[in-house]
C-alpha cells in the first residue's frame, strides 16, 4: 500500500501505558500516530516522544463535547477549536478532526438536537464551517469532518452521510476543510464504500479504517479491503490511512493483519 499508516493509540497498544504507545507504533512501522481528547494529554510529553521515536501526529480530536449544529455554540465552539490548532501546531499535527455533535465518554452522543429542525442544524453547520476554514486557511492546519455511524456506536449524530458532508466542504470551498471517510462508519450507514469514494474522492482528507463487525482490523469482518485500498490508490487519494479499530485479540496481531493487508 501506497499510503502512509497512522495507529490510533487510544484503541491500539492499550496492553502498555498510554505514552509508551508512540514508541511502539514507531517501532511497528508506522509513520503517524492520532488520538481523541486533547484534555486529558500531556501536550509537552507527546511532542516530546514523537520527535524523539521519529513518529509525526495524523490528527486528534479538535472540538471535544461541543457541537457544530448548536448555533449556541458556535463561538464556543470556535474559541476552542482556536486553541485545539495551537496545540495541534506544536504537534506538528498535520490536522485536527472535527464533528457535528460534541461527544462524552465512550463517543456517545450528548445531545442528538431533535428539537433543532435540520434547515437550523445544516445551516448552521455550513456557517460555523466557512468560520472555521478562516482558521485553518491562517494556521496551515487541515481540518476533517467527519461522518459517524448512528446504528451501533453513535446514536442521535447529525452527520451521518458521506453526500450531506462532502457537499458542505465542497461549497465552503477550502482546501484546508475535507471530510474524515472512516470506512467502518459508512459502511454501517449507507455501504457502497468505492463508489462513495469515487463521486467524493476530491473531498477526502483522511480515512479511517475498521471491519464490520466488532470494529477489529482488517480481514476480521465483512469489508473487502484489499479492494478499498486499491480503489483509493485508483481514485488518486495520497493522504492518510488511520487504523481506529479494536485488536480482535491482541494488538501484535492487529498489527501483522493490517500490515499484511494493506
Amino acid at each position: 500500500m501506497k499510503f502512509d499508516r497512522s495507529a490510533c493509540i487510544e484503541t491500539l497498544y492499550t496492553e502498555i501505558d498510554f505514552y509508551d504507545r508512540i514508541e511502539a507504533a514507531s517501532n511497528d512501522g508506522f509513520k503517524y500516530i492520532e488520538f481523541w481528547s486533547r484534555d486529558d494529554k500531556d501536550i509537552d510529553k507527546i511532542t516530546e516522544l514523537t520527535k524523539k521515536h521519529n513518529i509525526k501526529v495524523a490528527s486528534f480530536n479538535g472540538d471535544a463535547d461541543l457541537s457544530l449544529v448548536d448555533p449556541n455554540q458556535k463561538k464556543e465552539y470556535l474559541e476552542y477549536l482556536k486553541k485545539s490548532v495551537e496545540i495541534a501546531k506544536k504537534l506538528d499535527s498535520v490536522a485536527v478532526t472535527i464533528h457535528s455533535n460534541g461527544l462524552g465518554d465512550g463517543g456517545v452522543v450528548i445531545n442528538d438536537y431533535a428539537h433543532l429542525s435540520d434547515t437550523v442544524k445544516i445551516c448552521t453547520m455550513y456557517d460555523t464551517l466557512k468560520e472555521c476554514a478562516k482558521i485553518s486557511e491562517e494556521s496551515g492546519i487541515r481540518m476533517n469532518l467527519e461522518m459517524l455511524n448512528i446504528t451501533t456506536d453513535h446514536v442521535g449524530n447529525y452527520l451521518a452521510t458521506t453526500r450531506m458532508a462532502a457537499e458542505l466542504t465542497e461549497m465552503v470551498g477550502s482546501e484546508y476543510i475535507k471530510i474524515l471517510y472512516d470506512v467502518y462508519h459508512m459502511q454501517l450507514n449507507e455501504g457502497s464504500i468505492c463508489d462513495n469514494i469515487s463521486k467524493y474522492i476530491d473531498q477526502i482528507g483522511h480515512v479511517h479504517v475498521a471491519d464490520v463487525p466488532g470494529r477489529h482490523e482488517p480481514g476480521t469482518g465483512e469489508i473487502n479491503y484489499h479492494n478499498v485500498y486499491k480503489h483509493l490508490e485508483k481514485c488518486g487519494y495520497e493522504g492518510i490511512v488511520g487504523y481506529e479499530l479494536y485488536p480482535q485479540s491482541s494488538t501484535e496481531k492487529a498489527v501483522e493483519a493490517i500490515f499484511q493487508k494493506s
